[in-house]
């Protein structure tokens, strides 16, 4: 009984690895479809797909600047971030987020949204995978195309049409800085008429984005 059992949870250990490798290989080459995410959202969805080059290069410096600078540094964690929030965890106070770029994919592309222990273990094994598989600007890309941007709308380029109405190849410092202080809690921040946090935050960005491109933080993703 115990052998049977200890051979099924190796088969059912080694199918899930290699069913893992196989979606990531493939969405190394073909565009996420759907996500889990997209799939429990009550309201339907809105997404549009777009290559990596027809979105705006300032909108790449953007997320950067307001969700992970190191991004173009780091292997897909930011060890620092990780150390900080589990001190503030062992001390009884209330984390803050510090998944990087990869992290964020990888949970958006393969996994569902919580913070189950569980769920943060299969999120560092893809977020290791597309980091090896798919590199730099793939995860920018698939990044770009399934974070919710707004209320049923996914991707930085439904996003534009729905702000701005305009394609995301042509945004301004200032809108793509508004989308990108909304990113966190889409749902509950606003981009066109943004205020207080949001607003602050959005110029933040806004002003640290020359940082990026003066920098070149962003080089990884257009090498």
């Amino acid at each position: 009984m115990i052998g049977t059992l200890l051979r099924f949870i190796v088969w059912l250990v080694l199918a899930f690895l290699g069913l893992s490798l196989l979606a990531v290989v493939l969405f190394r080459f073909v565009p996420v479809p759907v996500t889990a995410t997209m799939l429990m959202d009550p309201i339907g969805i809105t997404k549009d797909w777009e290559p990596l080059d027809r979105i705006d290069r300032t909108m790449v410096r953007a997320v950067i600047a307001g969700e992970d600078a190191k991004f173009c540094s780091h292997d897909g964690f930011d060890r620092e971030a990780i150390e900080q929030a589990f001190r503030r965890n062992m001390a009884g106070g209330r984390i803050r987020g510090g998944s990087t770029i990869s992290q964020q994919t990888a949970k958006n592309v393969f996994l569902w949204q919580g913070g189950s222990y569980f769920r943060k273990g299969l999120e560092a094994w893809f977020t290791l995978l597309i980091e090896q598989i798919w590199g730099k600007r793939r995860i920018m890309e698939v990044y770009l195309n399934v974070a919710e941007t707004g209320i049923g709308t996914y991707g930085v380029a439904a996003g534009a049409e729905r702000y701005f109405h305009h394609s995301a190849a042509r945004l301004s410092t200032s809108e793509a800085a508004r989308m990108a202080a909304a990113l966190p809690l889409p749902k509950e921040r606003a981009v066109v008429t943004p205020s207080g946090f949001t607003r602050r935050y959005g110029n933040a960005i806004r002003a640290r984005i020359g940082v990026v491109a003066r920098d070149g933080l962003d080089r990884c993703v257009y090498e």
